[in-house]
């Protein structure tokens, strides 16, 4: 009898945990660049990425409508988004340009950077059978201050389960990357 006890008790544990029934997702590993840039002897860092409050939640977030945000039940985030789109954006640029001194704040150098990169995400959600992304980017040359400021704004074709938003949504913040990754190469 004790056995039954422990056995359901244990059942009940791991359902509770969410364990059985949930998948897990992350956006952090970097999109393979379509060509690499000459390599600069740069330090470029990177501040965080700030994210809208509806990516902190650990569920993956579906827009019903311009004001309404709901949660898929049983699909995760395995990672804090605005630390994984940092780390992602990071190991993008070291490929990119292939140059290893690409850095999140703190730089992790003891200098400054010499070009400093900012990313401000405002939407990244699904919204219907589309995944939207806008955000703002600066790039900055700490020595000169000359800077790029600009806005970004893209759609991508999803269907409605989490793998697809997932995959719609990695497809967004490549194509972020590129332009960020272009804004550093002009600056």
């Amino acid at each position: 009898m004790t056995r039954i006890k422990l056995l359901l008790i244990l059942s009940a544990l791991f359902l509770a945990s969410g364990c059985a029934f949930s998948n897990y997702y992350v956006l952090s590993t970097a999109s393979q660049p379509k060509e690499s840039y000459a390599y600069k002897p740069q330090v470029i860092g990177v501040e965080k990425v700030t994210v809208p409050e509806y990516l902190f939640k650990r569920e993956i977030a579906v827009a019903r409508s311009s004001s309404e945000v709901t949660f898929l039940s049983g699909s995760q985030w395995a990672e804090d988004m605005d630390t994984g789109l940092t780390h992602r954006l990071i190991a993008f640029l070291q490929k990119k340009f292939q140059h290893p001194g690409v850095y999140g704040y703190p730089w992790g150098t003891d200098r400054q950077p010499d070009i400093k990169i900012k990313v401000h995400v405002t939407r990244f959600i699904a919204q219907g059978e589309t995944v939207y992304l806008d955000a703002s980017w600066e790039v900055k040359d700490m020595r000169t201050d000359r800077r790029a400021l600009k806005l970004f704004s893209t759609t991508v074709p999803t269907k409605a389960d989490a793998g697809s938003i997932v995959d719609a949504m990695n497809s967004a913040f490549a194509q972020l990357e590129e332009e960020v990754a272009r804004g550093v190469k002009e600056l």
